[in-house]
């Protein structure tokens, strides 16, 4: 296994480069898949609400938890084959997805996925970043990198919006299966490298920080169904708490930690980390929830939403050349702050609008707003993150930076979700009764199914009785236009809170990074005698 000890051929640092962009590619298409899929997940597993919220939750809680394990394990044995390992594992993932035959077998493809992506985004990047010649082309390849990963979150949604729409969502799975296969195939070419000095798997570590974000995230999303009141949900806040306080001691006083705490001791790498998980929960909380809005409340095909996602990835792709020009020449303060406030733009002007507006066009200009936010703060968080550090935590700071991203991607979906669905189905059940009594009043609807409607409002909630077509009971009847309707506004003013919070959330990240970031000064070039290289 090499270390960084002698300068890398152009062309071998050429092919690590394509190999990890493409890795990053793959994790990211693996990823975003289901945003343009929820409405077609609520149709045919008969999902809720937290169903649809847990689909997302099972790809992301895996790959926040074992990122940090993974940029170890790639610093102390080599990350070339560690790299072929997690495309394998988003490849089987792929398969159980194709095959799935109920929500639960959905969530199960969709964990082992994530222990793939838990793999892929921190190797690749951590690759990168290890041999390049100079603080310059590291910020170019980075940036290449984050463009990379734009392109699998755009192109996404897109395929599997169209292969919906066409009658075939599995096949898009099919097609992560081969991505993954020409991963692997690519990867060979890279170089390897590691840093295995002073490097150590800290078992703690990761046992107390696992199982602490899984229990807050298990509270969080099941809380929203069951009542955040309940002593199982309680019990498991308080859990995830005392692990994570626990962590924390454990990695101030283990002898090579799993976090190296000091490196939050520099004032840019806090301010960036703190914006990073804040700014991140906003950018896929606002592309969560116009999934939501569109696919599962409002039932539009599938394809729209993968547009819209264009609308919202493409910048990142299109501005590489100019982000990376950014995060060289001008102060992170500046590229951060706006476009964090780009995408606190587009979050309050989508608490701005109607649900009963089927024009589903209106989004492009708020999600492209939001797109320019994401192309100008994903490549430069990362960046700066890396390019504070010493060469020698490169692995580190890499997962590390990976860890505080994904967090605030996996709090996204869980934290909007639960809030949007706690808050609909309050709305739903302080009315529902008396719309009912209205209508069994008028004759509209008999006892029997009037007592099915109620039933399926308190059981279901507002997600299930907006996407039921009729009431069961005898004779099924078309569901009263009158509970529909205070269905859909029931979860349209929740996800309108739900925008509205995400984008106050973006707004204080830009202000973080505004405000804290001054006098932060781009980054330097890297010491000749620290140039990374590979045997």
């Amino acid at each position: 296994m090499s270390t960084a000890v002698a300068p890398v051929k152009a062309s071998r640092y050429t092919a690590t480069v394509v190999a990890g962009c493409f890795a990053v590619l793959l994790a990211q298409v693996a990823y975003s898949l289901p945003g343009a899929l929820n409405g077609t997940f609520q149709t045919e597993f008969s999902a809720s609400g937290t169903d649809l919220t847990w689909i997302s939750a099972a790809f992301a809680i895996p790959m926040v938890v074992f990122e940090l394990t993974t940029g170890v394990i790639g610093d102390l044995f080599g990350r070339k084959r560690l790299l072929q390992v997690g495309a394998l594992l988003t490849a089987a993932g792929g398969v159980v997805t194709y095959a799935a035959g109920s929500v639960e077998v959905l969530w199960a493809g969709q964990i082992v996925a994530g222990l793939g992506a838990a793999v892929l985004y921190p190797i690749s990047l951590a690759m990168i970043a290890a041999l390049a010649p100079s603080a310059e082309q590291r910020a170019k390849s980075i940036a290449l990198w984050a463009g990379f990963l734009s392109i699998g979150a755009a192109i996404a949604p897109m395929l599997g919006g169209a292969l919906a729409s066409a009658g075939n969502w599995r096949a898009a799975y099919l097609i992560v299966v081969a991505a993954a296969a020409v991963s692997i195939l690519v990867t060979f070419a890279a170089t390897d490298s590691s840093a295995p000095e002073g490097r150590k798997l800290d078992i703690p570590g990761q046992v107390t920080l696992a199982v602490g974000l899984i229990a807050l995230l298990f509270a969080a999303t099941h809380g929203s169904e069951v009542g955040f009141g309940q002593p199982m949900i309680i019990g498991a806040a308080g859990l995830g708490v005392i692990l994570l306080a626990a962590f924390v001691r454990i990695e101030l006083h283990t002898e090579v930690p799993l976090v190296q705490l000091g490196l939050f001791s520099n004032r840019a790498y806090a301010v960036v980390a703190m914006a990073t998980v804040i700014g991140m929960f906003a950018f896929l909380g606002i592309c969560f929830s116009m999934s939501i809005w569109l696919g599962a409340i409002q039932h539009q095909e599938a394809v729209r939403i993968g547009i819209l996602f264009l609308f919202i990835q493409g910048p990142a792709f299109v501005l590489v050349p100019v982000v990376s020009r950014l995060i060289s020449n001008v102060s992170p303060r500046w590229v951060l702050s706006i476009g964090f406030a780009s995408m606190a733009v587009a979050g309050i002007w989508c608490s701005t609008f109607d649900v009963n507006d089927i024009s589903w066009t209106r989004f492009i200009a708020p999600m492209l707003a939001l797109g320019i936010g994401f192309a100008m703060t994903v490549g430069s968080i990362t960046a700066v993150a890396i390019n504070t550090v010493p060469l020698r935590l490169a692995g580190m700071a890499s997962a590390t930076t990976n860890l505080l991203r994904d967090l605030g991607f996996a709090l996204g979906p869980v934290l909007v979700g639960a809030v949007a669905t706690a808050s609909a189905n309050a709305r739903l059940v302080a009315d529902l009764e008396g719309v009912v009594g209205k209508l069994v009043g008028s004759g509209t609807l008999d006892e029997t199914r009037a007592g099915a409607a109620v039933g399926i409002g308190h059981e279901g909630g507002a997600m299930a009785l907006n996407s039921m077509p009729v009431i069961p009971g005898g004779e099924p009847v078309p569901m009263p236009t009158e509970i529909a309707n205070l269905a859909m506004e029931s979860l349209g003013a929740a996800y309108n809170l739900a925008f509205l919070v995400c984008g106050v959330c973006a707004a204080a990240a830009a202000v973080l990074t505004l405000v804290g970031l001054v006098g932060a000064q781009a980054p330097a070039e890297l010491d000749p005698a620290e140039a990374p290289a590979t045997a």
